[in-house]
């Protein structure tokens, strides 16, 4: 009764905070709540972000209808310092009262409070002031409106508004408009005095934005004032700027088919008190000049180092620490070529990937002893040659209930003199678990020590020229990397190596490729028959449900319990093939699970694998909410090791696998495939979605993928109704712990708004799943076999909270199963959508 009670108090509380605010408080007498502004084009409703953000006054905003953040500023009091004031006048036997336990002084700060004073503070600047009809800024709306229209090429543009009183304090502005016969172009023409600019923009016109035929476009002019600007600059016109071009519009007596004139001026000199016209020069480049160690500080230290190299000179104030040819290189400004903006900026780009300077400043000077000549200087500050910097976290796993963990730095710049970077880091991990056998009855009972260094250079390491196939503006590198890692955390004496080396270009601006030629991890674990005596849960597990079966006495130790390892091992094996033991669905299930689990986290695995990987983007810049991004990856395994295995002729393992070290090497190939699109429906809404394919398909050496290369479904960044590994594969119980399979499919889509302030909110929707093919899976529920097998693609939906700390975003996302493929024909659907069933995710910054 009581929790019924609480349940109808919370219901009341949260009628009245819904219906009960009377949205028209905070409006004054004499005063109009704008409740909606409605605006009508031709008739029809539009909606469309750009028209209704030409209106000076909007309603306030809304989720779902219902005027949050207007009711949150009218539960805020006003005047709260008088108000506060106002209580003592009328009661100064209080204010002496108070003022006698306190003191004047604490008495003051009571009423500026948080309670007092800070938190409707709080309420109006989370919340939103009404908006309050005025009749100017409704008309300066129209006006926008028609200015808007009108560089759409509608400039017969008729447009008026009506205000609708629809209560007390309440009104909804409507807004008219008829565009009428749009106007589109019939010529274009143009009246360029220097010749050589003439001449250019002739040779490229083809590109220009503004067409014959189409109709006029205000933006279209702006767009082919930053080409022509782009083009002149880049062949150099060093002088040129935007507005010396201009567009002559003649509409008269042209039956709304305008002429368009492109006119551009001769540049303005001026000399004393007289100004003049003169035809635009070309510049040229007749020095380029590079100070490898400027300093802000002293910008006139004196020269005492310096070279020349490919017509580039390079300075030192102390002795020159870098190779002409590395920083040469960079350089994309050449001696007697033509000025250009998209040489200047390619320079800056490739000088800060180099990261051993600061961001470059590139200063033209014109050379008084060359005609039409210019000094590209360019200074280079360096960064410190050393960085250290450390960090430690505290982690929670299925392995450890507690850990520390700990990374260290050094980061090394211009290791050979030739802008190369080195990065050395050690990590270490100790920690706590209770499945561990502690027989000294140590806290920290885990650890694990590693080392990892990448080593980076400005170049493509190959042994044959590559500038005709990579040129050095794609910004090539190369990064060659090694690392090395030793647990002891769970008895098995875990050694794993990495190496892998890497060459990186970008084509252009917004794509990238990335080539493993050799990807390597070496994985072995040198005690796995201790397994069961680490995990005394797993063990705990097993040997209780051995007890219930007549298990081979061999297996038993004296208290009749499974001996480690031999009667652990015997158990397992003969829970698959003694049938004898027939064991119960429920047993087998939980033995399965064990036994996956042990094999997981004892397998070696030796995988040498090349890959290569395609990524292209729109997004401009960390504010654009309308973009795209697409990434693919190709992966083969094995091919390399297969051909030295068969020439040495290595010892096969008990299944027929060819090793290498004692360890069967993987063979497959792997594809994967992920295309991201973003749409910005309004200035705080987005409406955001991902798709991803990826296949695995083991061959030759290898029966299945590695656990490392496989794929799982689930977790905060994927399927967010099932907790990670926990979804299929296909229509699968999930009865193991690792859940995971050679193929996957999702697509999910996500509706991002704003709640109030830097509060954000999204309601999402995620499908898909995992399947294994062509490995050796027989379970027919796990197998994807065409088509068919899509109907067991689960759906997970829900809603999410987002706070926005400028740096990084804090989510937490509510996960419901909408349609769980695991479950009976009748209980696939809504069974599970209960706020007891939820997943909660925690995540940083957003899912894709």
């Amino acid at each position: 009764m009581k929790l019924n009670c609480t349940k109808i108090l919370y219901i009341i509380l949260f009628t009245l905070l819904l219906f009960g605010c009377n949205t028209t408080k905070r409006v004054p007498d004499g005063k109009k709540l704008i409740v909606n502004s409605a605006i009508k084009v031709d008739s029809v409703k539009e909606k469309s972000e750009d028209v209704v953000n030409q209106l000076y006054q909007k309603q306030n905003s809304s989720i779902l209808g219902y005027k949050l953040r207007l009711n949150i500023y009218n539960l805020a009091k006003q005047n709260t310092d008088s108000i506060y004031r106002a209580k003592f006048i009328n009661n100064p036997k209080k204010y002496y009262r108070k003022a006698k336990w306190l003191s004047r002084k604490q008495v003051k700060r009571l009423g500026e409070s948080f309670w007092y004073s800070g938190i409707h503070k709080f309420l109006m600047k989370t919340g939103e002031a009404p908006v309050i009809l005025d009749t100017s800024s409704t008309r300066k709306s129209l006006r926008r409106l028609k200015l808007y229209y009108a560089n759409e090429g509608y400039f017969d543009v008729k447009s008026n508004y009506t205000i609708d009183t629809i209560g007390p304090k309440k009104v909804n502005v409507n807004y008219s408009v008829s565009k009428g016969k749009p106007y589109v172009i019939d010529s274009l023409e143009t009246a360029i005095k220097s010749k050589v600019l003439d001449s250019i923009y002739q040779l490229r016109k083809k590109n220009s934005f503004i067409k014959v035929g189409e109709q006029f476009k205000r933006d279209k002019f702006e767009q082919e004032r930053n080409r022509i600007t782009e083009e002149f600059r880049n062949n150099g016109a060093f002088k040129f700027q935007q507005n010396y071009i201009t567009f002559e519009i003649d509409t008269i007596k042209r039956n709304h088919k305008p002429k368009i004139i492109v006119k551009i001026d001769d540049e303005v000199k001026r000399e004393n008190d007289t100004t003049y016209l003169k035809p635009f020069d070309l510049y040229k480049i007749s020095k380029v000049n590079v100070f490898t160690d400027h300093s802000t500080a002293n910008p006139n230290a004196k020269i005492t180092d310096s070279t020349t190299y490919n017509g580039v000179n390079l300075y030192a104030v102390n002795k020159l620490k870098y190779r002409p040819k590395a920083i040469a290189n960079g350089i994309f400004i050449n001696k007697d070529n033509y000025f250009s903006d998209f040489r200047t900026s390619i320079t800056s780009r490739y000088l800060t990937n180099l990261k051993v300077f600061n961001y470059p400043l590139i200063q033209y000077v014109e050379d008084k002893n060359v005609e039409n000549g210019l000094i590209a200087n360019i200074y280079l500050t360096p960064r410190k040659k050393y960085t250290f910097g450390f960090s430690t976290d505290f982690t929670h796993s299925n392995i450890q209930d507690f850990g520390i963990s700990g990374t260290t730095f050094l980061s090394i710049r211009n290791v050979f003199n030739g802008a190369e970077t080195f990065d050395l880091g050690f990590r270490g991990n100790i920690g706590s678990s209770r499945d561990l056998a502690n027989p000294n009855n140590t806290f920290f009972n885990i650890s694990e020590v590693g080392i990892d260094a990448k080593l980076n250079f400005p170049k493509l390491l190959l042994p044959f020229n590559t500038e005709k196939i990579i040129p050095k503006r794609m910004i090539p590198y190369t990064t060659l990397s090694v690392g090395y890692a030793k647990q002891r955390n769970v008895g098995l004496d875990k050694q794993n190596f990495t190496s892998s080396l890497s060459y990186n270009w970008t084509p252009k601006r917004n794509v990238s490729f990335k080539f493993d030629l050799f990807n390597i991890q070496f994985v072995k674990n040198l005690n796995p028959s201790n397994y069961f005596n680490i995990y005394n849960s797993s063990y705990n597990a097993l040997n209780s449900i051995a007890q219930n079966y007549p298990v081979n006495p061999s297996y038993l130790d004296t208290d009749g319990n499974l001996i480690i390892d031999e009667g652990t091992v015997g158990f397992l094996t003969d829970a698959f093939t003694d049938p004898n033991l027939n064991l119960s669905l429920a047993d087998l299930k939980s033995v399965l699970s064990i036994l996956e689990r042990r094999v997981r986290l004892t397998e070696n695995n030796l995988i040498f694998a090349s890959n290569i990987t395609y990524s292209k983007t729109s997004k401009k810049d960390l504010l654009d909410n309308n973009f795209y991004a697409f990434k693919t990856k190709f992966e083969s395994a094995g091919n390399v090791l297969s051909l030295f295995a068969n020439a040495s002729k290595q010892l096969q393992s008990q299944t027929g696998a060819n090793t290498i070290f004692d360890v069967e090497y993987s063979q497959y190939v792997k594809t994967e495939f992920e295309y991201i699109r973003h749409w910005s429906i309004s200035s705080n809404k987005v409406f955001a979605a991902k798709g991803f394919f990826g296949i695995a398909i083991p061959y030759g050496n290898s029966e299945s993928i590695p656990f490392s290369r496989s794929y799982f479904a689930g977790g905060s960044n994927d399927i967010r109704a099932w907790q990670s590994y926990s979804l299929g594969p296909g229509a699968s119980a999930s009865v193991l712990d690792f859940n995971e399979a050679n193929m996957k499919i999702t697509l999910s889509g996500e509706y991002r708004f704003n709640l109030l302030g830097k509060l954000n909110s999204a309601l999402f929707v995620d499908a898909g799943n995992i399947w294994n093919v062509l490995d050796n899976v027989t379970t027919e529920s796990s197998i994807f076999s065409g088509l068919n097998s899509l109907k067991n693609i689960a759906v997970g939906s829900g809603f999410g909270l987002r706070y926005d700390f400028n740096f990084f975003v804090l989510r937490t996302d509510f996960g419901f199963k909408t349609y769980n493929p695991a479950k009976p024909e009748n209980e696939k659907w809504f069974k599970e959508m209960r706020f007891d069933k939820t997943v909660l995710n925690i995540g940083i910054n957003y899912p894709f």
